[in-house]
């Protein structure tokens, strides 16, 4: 996901994970398909994620950033905050997500914000609140993860990401 030395995780985030052994940065990405589009997360806690994405090489044929990107973006912030909510304890598996495009994005960076709207035990649901650089609304989506327990299985999977 390319420079993520300045991400802001809460202190007793980092502990956490630090004493697992986890990578935070690794973990709390988008992977591949992040690093390809340029996700870059600026601010990560249960409470507030903040990510930015630039419009160049993520637009559809109109030269219009693709609707698709936004969803990428919006799923990966959501997912952060789920992630961070749930605890190490916890996996977040995306399980709906939507989105409503209100304009059209040409170049520059978009900023996604990601906020809580319901935080359970089993479920976490985020708005997530993409504007361009005239702070714009370009798009609102909304993803609920679910909320599983880690099995012994996924700790090998979660350990891969350091």
């Amino acid at each position: 996901m390319g420079e993520q030395q300045h991400v802001k995780f809460p202190q007793e985030v980092i502990d956490e994970y630090a004493a697992l052994g986890v990578d935070l940065l690794a973990l709390f990405s988008a992977g591949h398909l992040g690093t390809r589009m340029g996700v870059q997360i600026l601010e990560a806690s249960a409470d507030r994620v903040v990510g930015t994405m630039p419009v160049e090489g993520n637009t559809q044929p109109y030269g219009l950033l693709h609707g698709g990107a936004s969803a990428v973006l919006a799923e990966t912030l959501g997912s952060v905050g789920s992630m961070l909510h749930g605890g190490s304890s916890k996996i977040a598996v995306g399980v709906d997500l939507n989105c409503t495009h209100h304009r059209g994005a040409r170049s520059g960076l978009v900023t996604g914000v990601a906020t809580p709207v319901h935080r359970g035990r089993s479920t976490a649901t985020y708005e997530i609140v993409i504007t361009d650089e005239s702070d714009k609304r370009v798009c609102t989506a909304r993803l609920t993860c679910l909320l599983r327990d880690v099995n012994p299985g996924d700790e090998e999977l979660i350990r891969a990401a350091r």
